[in-house]
């Protein structure tokens, strides 16, 4: 019974935040939920003890982090045709403030890996910039570099699709 209770513990603490990171970096919600059953599946059987909370959180988003990179370059070994290579519907005209997170999401989602992964975990995740450092494999400039640029490349997305400063 207790490995039951920690088993659903875990589900109930991690399943959520390693979708979202997940999802963030392959963009497939088949492909996150993979990678969520897998990331699960390693921590439910990790025999070690965690420090702490901190500790087991900080393990799951490096494993996420790193089962996520290993199945996009097992992707790019492979040649597919993705299907958002098809072509999008054009951008409303107006701007509706109840499209406009999801819009941002998906402007996210379109981001390189390197922004795309720091921009999520600073804005979705509250992430400091020390520990999206300590994530990504990176110092801490440039993470903050990763961060600026990817919010700069960010704006232009969303200025294509018709959305001003004055719109977020």
């Amino acid at each position: 019974m207790r490995a039951k209770k920690r088993a659903v513990r875990l589900v109930n603490d991690y399943a959520d935040l390693i979708l979202r990171l997940s999802y963030a970096y392959l963009g497939s919600k088949a492909d996150a939920e993979d990678v969520c059953q897998e990331v699960l599946l390693r921590l439910l059987g990790r025999a070690e003890a965690f420090e702490g909370p901190e500790h087991e959180r900080a393990w799951v988003v490096r494993v996420t982090a790193n089962r996520c990179k290993d199945l996009l370059r097992r992707r790019a070994s492979r040649p597919t045709v993705a299907l958002d290579e098809v072509a999008e519907p054009a951008a409303p005209e107006t701007v509706d403030a109840r499209a406009l997170p999801a819009l941002v999401f998906r402007a996210v989602m379109r981001l390189p890996l390197e922004y795309r992964e720091t921009i999520f975990l600073r804005y979705y995740e509250n992430y400091s910039v020390r520990d999206i450092a300590r994530v990504c494999g990176c110092s801490e400039d440039a993470a903050a570099a990763r961060l600026s640029r990817g919010r700069a490349k960010l704006k232009v997305l969303l200025k294509e699709v018709g959305y001003d400063e004055e719109d977020l």
